[in-house]
């Protein structure tokens, strides 16, 4: 009986979710939870529509803490612990302290350990978790993702800045910085459109304004009606409070626009401009205003972002709260 039961959970887990399939190459794989916690996908989807649906702001913060766990020792949650008596975890980097949304994953985590307790991994659940707070928008999933990965111990404050991009990166920098993480230009593009949601602080970008070379000077690629709007946003260079939306009017809407955006010289970082400074990048930027390629890009740059140095089988553990090491 608890055998005819269980099947049945998990054939009611599967429709529900909208995820069948068989492994795939690599160590990561579809269903991986599908004996052990076969509503794990389905609890992490709910649990995010919930919040979603009351915060529309969600899946870019999601989304951004993946894209932040996953270049800093691969997708392995270290950028969810907290700090120790003797050890300063990545979340004190500057780069991570407007990260957000650690209480929607713990809620997560809550909820799926009620259901299977130690089985389910925190590094899936923020992939996971990133996925389905963008496809909110859309009632479908935006692309697929494999499941499999471990928690990492280790968080170190020392390790983000050397693997994080910063905003102020020109095009050889990112590209150099994305190949490290065996990601090619074609991905730094795409998931570059991540920008499409999301806002940014005027700290980020105000020396494309007001000192671009060190000499009190405006960034000459910056669209000037666009940098007079921003200047009026951002009066001050060292504002680190006051926020923009990096897509102007699409904060909360997925979609191509920032291609389009950025082809008007409306990029709100530098490292947004730098697209354009590369004719293999700007060629990619002028497909990618394509909605619909978009799309079927973005997809496939984030199966293989989510995929970056994870930890499987053996290593590393399963946490049983995101914030500590068991």
């Amino acid at each position: 009986m608890k055998i005819e039961t269980n099947i049945i959970l998990l054939l009611v887990c599967i429709v529900v979710t909208g995820f069948l399939g068989v492994c795939q190459g690599g160590n990561l794989r579809k269903n991986f939870y599908k004996t052990s916690c076969p509503c794990a996908e389905k609890i992490i989807h709910d649990v995010t529509w919930k919040h979603v649906s009351s915060n529309p702001n969600l899946p870019a913060k999601l989304l951004r803490m993946h894209f932040h766990d996953c270049f800093v020792r691969g997708c392995d949650a270290s950028i969810l612990l907290n700090s120790t008596a003797d050890n300063t975890a990545e979340k004190e980097s500057p780069p991570n302290q407007s990260l957000s949304g650690f209480d929607v994953i713990d809620d997560i985590k809550a909820q799926v350990e009620k259901e299977c307790k130690g089985v389910v991994s925190c590094a899936d659940i923020v992939s996971l978790a990133a996925r389905d707070s963008v496809s909110f928008q859309f009632q479908k999933p935006m692309w697929e993702v494999l499941t499999g990965r471990r928690d990492g111990t280790v968080s170190r404050i020392a390790e983000v800045l050397s693997n994080l991009p910063p905003a102020i990166f020109n095009f050889d920098q990112l590209k150099n910085n994305f190949a490290r993480k065996n990601l090619t230009v074609h991905d730094l593009v795409v998931l570059s459109g991540g920008h499409t949601i999301g806002i940014g602080h005027c700290i980020g970008f105000t020396n494309r304004l007001y000192n671009f070379t060190g000499r009190g000077d405006q960034d000459p690629s910056l669209n000037p009606t666009y940098a007079e709007f921003l200047k009026k946003k951002c009066p001050s260079p060292t504002d680190a409070i006051t926020t923009v939306e990096m897509d102007p009017g699409s904060s909360q809407k997925f979609g191509s626009s920032y291609y389009a955006i950025l082809l008007q010289n409306k990029g709100l970082f530098q490292s947004d401009a730098a697209l354009l400074t590369s004719k293999q990048a700007r060629n990619t930027v002028k497909e990618l205003v394509s909605q619909t390629d978009f799309f079927t890009e973005f997809a496939q740059s984030m199966k293989r972002m989510g995929a970056i140095e994870v930890l499987t089988g053996t290593a590393g553990e399963i946490r049983k709260q995101c914030g500590k090491v068991n």
